[in-house]
């Protein structure tokens, strides 16, 4: 659930927004939206999340439940999407029940899936051929920057949609950069994660030769972590 006691919302003109995909990111992010003002429409592969989250906030602006992506994003300005990979998405996405066949020309489709440069560039051609706007906005913060609405968003596409949904996604998001042309957002995830692995690693390696050399791993920890191991 987000924290809503100390997340503000700047106030901008509501929007017709649909959301997929309601997983530990999506389902706070999309209720930021809810909270900020905008008309929601959720989509989730498993129905009875979705008619949770529709029952939680039913006090905000006309939460609705899509039976598929398409009915989700019928009428929307914009589609955001979470989902699990590139597989996923294009399930979302494509085909007769995929949100793209159900999104009026003009509309723009944001995805914050964690996926390929590769089907990014796809789905940002697939939309263009369909008069659709495509940006592909991986984000990092996990469950807890979701649900506090602080997320830091990395995004690839084109500048004109990019400046229409930044007002937007601030709602759930701390920074909201584009970072180039389509398919540039998962490219800066993959440097986001290979930092974050090298980290990973190395501390690992770190506990593993405490471990070997006999201390107390939890008390060196303790102490290094008082350090420049802290990683400030």
């Amino acid at each position: 659930m987000p924290s809503t006691n100390s997340r503000s919302y700047e106030p901008i003109a509501p929007r017709k927004i649909a959301f997929l995909g309601l997983g530990v990111m999506g389902y706070p992010m999309a209720a930021h939206l809810a909270l900020a003002g905008h008309e929601v429409t959720v989509y989730n592969r498993t129905a009875a999340k979705a008619q949770a989250w529709c029952a939680e906030y039913a006090g905000t602006r006309a939460p609705r439940q899509g039976a598929t992506p398409r009915m989700a994003a019928q009428g929307a300005d914009i589609v955001f999407c979470c989902v699990g990979n590139d597989d996923d998405l294009r399930s979302v996405t494509l085909g007769a029940d995929g949100a793209f066949a159900g999104m009026e020309p003009g509309a723009i489709f944001v995805d914050h899936t964690t996926a390929s440069a590769e089907v990014a560039r796809e789905l940002y051609g697939a939309a263009r051929t369909l008069g659709l706007q495509f940006i592909d906005a991986p984000v990092s913060g996990g469950q807890a920057g979701a649900q506090n609405g602080m997320l830091t968003v990395m995004c690839g596409g084109d500048p004109a949609p990019f400046d229409a949904v930044q007002p937007v996604a601030m709602a759930f998001s701390r920074a909201f950069t584009r970072m180039g042309e389509s398919g540039a957002g998962q490219l800066t995830k993959m440097v986001n994660q290979i930092c974050i692995a090298g980290l990973v690693q190395g501390l690992s390696e770190a506990v593993a030769f405490g471990q070997r050399a006999g201390l107390d791993v939890n008390l060196v920890l303790d102490v290094i972590g008082k350090g420049a191991a802290q990683s400030w």
